[in-house]
């Protein structure tokens, strides 16, 4: 069997600002039948645990840090023993959410994960959370956009530590450069493309 990608929707709710709202969260994981990554380990850490099914978990990668994204990272790391890691930028969001438990690791534009030999590289794409990051995955012909990019246009930038000019010219920057064909695995909702969005990034 090699690489894939595994996808749970999990249910619970996202608060900020004073507001909190049901939502639907996208959770990947990406591996083989020995090892995987999972990133945006939301809301149910015993689904995600069962999905994992046994294998290695390399690392808990989570693109942005509202409590969302985030909720279930700490005891899916208890359980599995793996690293959670965050781009440095959204501590103060993390903070929000698990104000006790620091992720253990740093993620850095560029930076390249590996697991079951295939990389997931990387991409700072701030404007929705100020450390929010994309992984692209070449060999998968597929980018994991969190809440960066979506099925329509950028993610929202309406809350505290957002801004959309930003969000704007980090997907012009690192998403629209991706080959058109690239799928989108969002944070939330339907899949997409590449060439699929061009149109819908404005300014």
């Amino acid at each position: 069997m090699g690489v894939g990608i595994d996808h749970l929707i999990t249910s619970g709710t996202f608060s900020l600002d004073g507001g909190t709202w049901e939502v639907d969260n996208n959770v990947w994981i990406v591996g083989d039948e020995h090892e995987v990554v999972v990133i945006d380990p939301a809301h149910d850490a015993d689904r995600i645990v069962e999905a994992v099914d046994g294998r290695k978990v390399v690392a808990i990668v989570c693109t942005h840090a509202h409590n969302d994204h985030v909720n279930a990272a700490p005891d899916l790391a208890y359980r599995t023993g793996a690293p959670i890691l965050l781009h440095p930028d959204d501590g103060v969001l993390w903070k929000q959410t698990h104000p006790d438990r620091a992720p253990d690791g740093e993620l850095s534009h560029g930076q390249r994960i590996t697991v079951a030999g295939t990389e997931l590289v990387v991409l700072h794409t701030p404007g929705h959370a100020p450390g929010a990051v994309c992984l692209h995955v070449p060999e998968l012909d597929t980018v994991f956009t969190g809440d960066t990019l979506f099925q329509g246009g950028p993610g929202a930038t309406g809350r505290s530590y957002s801004d959309f000019p930003t969000i704007v010219r980090s997907i012009r920057a690192e998403l629209l450069t991706l080959d058109p064909a690239t799928v989108v695995r969002t944070g939330h909702g339907g899949s997409t493309t590449i060439g699929a969005e061009v149109g819908n990034v404005q300014e």
